[in-house]
């Protein structure tokens, strides 16, 4: 988009000094010299370098990032044996003397227990908590996908806006000489003064699209700082040029049939299926009795005749006995196989999603593909020959002056269209792109 700086033709000085005209122009020189300096300074943001800057720099993937590689360490910690616990006791010990030889039955003890499950439950929750740390890792790819996504289209967006904008001012332009030719035949009688107010009138209607126009750039280029991680309000300058092309994509029942490899999120679905299946197999293991083995030394001293005391062993092992299982084991396999139907019916809806996803964004993209082949091959080449032919006519006075300005306006709304369709397709290839899994979707 190109920027104008007007400066007033007709201005009135009283008893100018040189010196003073000298300062002005010198300071007009440092603020022209300082804007263009600016503008200089400003890299515009490629297409790729604002989807590289997402993936690196977004605060909201590098959190979902950080909870994947967080729940990877779960699984060795539930696959692993509880911690041993260690005892130290004095037992029999008798309060009068606190004496270790008076009594047989007093010793110094040491003891170790150990928690054992009961075999393969322990492999059941490593099973669960690795597939919830793939399914964590996947949900991070498909944000990864949703927020290039995002990226894209709003980046489109403010290129659509760009090039508007950039019509809309040569437009101006335009109108600005239909309104000198309408005063000049109207100063040598040859015209009428309604023609040049009727300019005038659309000069001030594209002035208020102007003004439409920069706010909506304005609010999408702040949604887009927001997903790069940069402030709302910084400056972003887009090339003014890109590759007018828009391929061959696959057709939809291919597409169908390579998403379901390539979508992350219907891959999350069914780790979360197996997830949904492992617990339930735990919780059906759960009416099974988990183990707890010991063993304890005690040391006791010499009699109080010097006669030796024989040190004492003890071994043990206890289980726990489910005598509440209808009320607890029954009612966790209940729960369990509730939350495996829960993720079947789950990845089935998701399924639905993702196909409607697909269709939708095909749909959009040849439809908005087959209207910029009209505009560009069609439409506008014959408006803007009949522009040209309206203008000849009318500096001749064989075209009404309202037919003129409505062969433009038309060429101003076909030339907006033909942005508008481009943008439109490459924002439907974004999109299809992300519900398919991957880039490769074209033939």
């Amino acid at each position: 988009m190109s920027s104008c700086f007007e400066l007033p033709i007709h201005t009135r000085f009283y008893s100018p000094s040189a010196s003073c005209i000298s300062a002005v122009a010198c300071l007009a020189a440092l603020l022209l010299v300082s804007n263009l300096a600016s503008a200089a300074e400003q890299t515009p943001l490629t297409l790729e370098a604002a989807t590289q800057k997402v993936i690196q720099d977004n605060p909201n993937l590098a959190q979902m990032q950080a909870r994947a590689k967080a729940m990877a360490a779960i699984p060795s910690q539930e696959g692993s044996l509880p911690d041993p616990q260690i005892s130290f006791n004095a037992m029999s010990l008798p309060v009068d003397s606190f004496s270790t030889r008076s009594e047989d039955m007093t010793q110094l003890g040491f003891g170790i227990s150990q928690a054992i499950p009961f075999p393969g439950k322990l492999a059941l929750r490593e099973q669960a908590a690795s597939y919830e740390a793939q399914a964590a890792t996947l949900n991070a790819d498909e944000l990864r996908l949703s927020l290039l996504s995002d990226v894209k289209t709003l980046w489109w967006q403010i290129f659509y806006l760009d090039r508007t904008l950039e019509i809309l001012d040569n437009n101006h332009n335009l109108l600005q000489q239909f309104v000198e030719i309408a005063r000049t035949k109207y100063e040598v009688g040859e015209g009428l003064q309604q023609d040049v107010l009727l300019a005038q009138l659309e000069l001030s209607k594209l002035l208020d699209q102007k003004i439409s126009l920069t706010g909506m750039r304005r609010s999408t280029v702040a949604r887009l700082n927001a997903l790069l991680d940069q402030p709302a309000n910084s400056p972003m300058q887009l090339p003014a040029t890109v590759a007018i092309r828009l391929p061959e994509i696959r057709l939809e029942d291919r597409l169908y049939q390579q998403v379901a490899s390539s979508r992350p999120m219907l891959e999350s679905e069914r780790q979360g299926i197996n997830a949904a299946q492992a617990k339930l197999e735990l919780a059906k293991k759960d009416i099974l009795p988990d183990f707890n083995v010991e063993a304890a030394y005690g040391a006791r001293d010499n009699m109080p005749d010097g006669s030796r005391r024989s040190d004492l062993l003890s071994l043990g092992m206890s289980m726990n006995v489910p005598i509440f299982a209808n009320s607890k084991q029954a009612k966790a396999v209940d729960q369990r196989t509730s939350e495996l139907m829960q993720e079947r019916y789950a990845l089935q809806d998701q399924w639905n999603k993702v196909r409607s996803q697909i269709s939708q964004n095909h749909s959009d993209y040849q439809r908005a593909k087959q209207q910029f082949v009209l505009f560009d091959t069609g439409i506008i080449p014959q408006a803007r020959q009949t522009v040209a032919s309206m203008l000849s006519g009318y500096q001749v006075n064989k075209v009404d002056f309202l037919n003129l300005v409505r062969s433009q306006v038309n060429l101003f709304e076909y030339e907006t269209q033909y942005w508008k369709a481009f943008t439109e397709a490459q924002q439907a290839l974004a999109q299809l792109s992300a519900a398919v899994g991957e880039e490769n979707i074209y033939e």
